[in-house]
């Protein structure tokens, strides 16, 4: 339940997580149920999912969105 207040407290802020496998990401929390955080990344990071929306004659890349379940969350800041 910690971990839910906290991404509540930092909602539609730049954050960077830490999972307790080890593993970092950085981005900006848009939503946050009571299982899962959503994470919008800024498509730096590898992540195995892209998403595209039309723009103009070609395509742009859209920031990703990742889905973090809240019980593999080991610690969160503010960047």
């Amino acid at each position: 339940m910690e971990a839910y207040y906290n991404c509540m407290h930092c909602m539609n802020r730049k954050v960077r997580i830490l999972t307790r496998d080890g593993k970092v990401y950085e981005g900006k929390i848009v939503k946050v149920d009571r299982n899962n955080v959503y994470l919008e990344t800024d498509g730096r990071r590898a992540v195995t999912t892209s998403a595209f929306v039309p723009y103009g004659y070609g395509f742009a890349r859209r920031n990703q969105i990742l889905t973090l379940s809240l019980f593999t969350l080991l610690a969160i800041a503010l960047i």
